[in-house]
């Protein structure tokens, strides 16, 4: 009955979806949640607020082709992230700038050359950084590592970042200008109405149809006659753990504590971190009324908890960077790329985290070299 099989209907699956409709081919789209949209899905909860259910995403972009493609399923509005951490008692900027600096260190940098002499001083130069660790130190020095990076990693994966790919902490952002935007690209805006909304657009076409609360391993030997499969699960879960026995793929999951408080706002920012031990355990709290622009009386937050994750007890969300599980998702991949018309696709098939441009980019590039072929 269709031409394309799309297991998942998060970014990757919702383009490849949208896209082999448009060459009107059918498509089915197999989800095992309640809900379309992936991690991106957001609600309104029993206040009338707005959230997101898998915690934040800030769309931001450079490629032009991904912008171009999403504004054909949504409007638009302009959104700068901002991000704070609470430090020594007060809140400071991230990315580190002369802000920062200055109200870390009691300090009065002025001068972008002021801001590159002192991160000169205590940074501790690695061309080739062996671990997470050596990346930050490399990158904010010892102190702003201590204070900032240093316990927030260990929240975050349950490890000392001197046992995590320098990858990590390779992404700390840094800024030698006062510049306190958390992300610098030429595109930074949010959809009208909430995530949910655009990818209903996008699936909704005569030639899509899009089965909720079914689990591909459920039906799958049902599924035949199809040209092409696209699979956006975990890739060692298609292969039935095969090479898993005594290891399976690392993901590390979230467990979000939410509240709803009578009043406008609850904090100052959107998102605020919480490196330090005393505060808690939990690693940031998001209030999702900066982000939507809702007027409400009310607000609702959450508490993020980094924990371990278990397979059908929570969701995966970061693949954990060490040469182990490399090393496993080579084989893997090696198993995937032997098959004929079956396609491996998205963060958790791929076992790589994406941002959200770079997941429609992905899919978007994967559809454009199968079409060409």
């Amino acid at each position: 009955m269709f031409d394309i099989v799309v297991i998942g209907a998060g970014i990757s699956g919702a383009t490849l979806a949208e896209r082999y409709a448009s060459l009107d081919k059918k498509v089915l789209v197999i989800e095992k949640r309640d809900h379309i949209g992936g991690n991106c899905y957001d609600f309104y909860n029993q206040d009338g607020i707005l959230i997101s259910k898998y915690g934040a995403h800030l769309f931001h972009t450079n490629y032009e082709d991904v912008w171009e493609y999403v504004n054909r399923f949504a409007d638009w509005y302009f959104y700068e992230h901002r991000v704070l951490a609470k430090v020594d008692g007060q809140l400071v900027p991230i990315p580190v700038n002369i802000t920062t600096v200055n109200k870390v260190f009691g300090l009065k940098l002025k001068t972008e050359q002021e801001m590159k002499q002192w991160l000169k001083k205590h940074q501790l130069p690695n061309q080739n950084p062996k671990n997470g660790e050596e990346a930050a130190l490399a990158r904010v020095g010892k102190v702003l590592y201590e204070k900032m990076f240093k316990n927030y990693t260990k929240k975050q994966w349950h490890k000392d970042p001197s046992a995590l790919d320098a990858s990590v902490l390779n992404r700390i952002p840094v800024r030698t200008t006062f510049d306190d935007r958390y992300f610098s690209d030429k595109y930074q805006y949010l959809p009208t109405g909430g995530y949910t909304k655009l990818f209903e657009k996008m699936l909704d076409r005569p030639h899509i149809t899009v089965r909720l609360n079914t689990d591909y391993f459920d039906v799958k030997n049902e599924l035949k006659g199809y040209q092409k499969l696209f699979f956006t699960g975990p890739i060692d879960r298609f292969f039935e753990f095969k090479y898993s026995l005594e290891h399976q793929l690392e993901y590390r999951s979230l467990n979000f504590v939410w509240e709803t408080h009578d009043q406008e706002f609850y904090q100052q920012n959107a998102v605020i971190n919480y490196p330090s031990s005393v505060d808690g355990d939990f690693t940031r709290i998001v209030e999702y009324k900066h982000f939507t622009k809702q007027k409400h009386p009310k607000t609702t937050i959450s508490k993020e908890y980094s924990t371990d994750y278990i397979p059908g007890e929570n969701e995966p969300y970061y693949p954990v960077p060490n040469p182990q599980n490399r090393a496993l998702y080579e084989k893997y991949q090696q198993e995937a790329s032997q098959l004929t018309d079956i396609y491996f696709v998205g963060r958790l098939a791929n076992y790589k985290y994406f941002n959200m441009d770079e997941a429609f980019k992905n899919a978007l590039d994967l559809f454009t070299r199968l079409e060409e072929k």
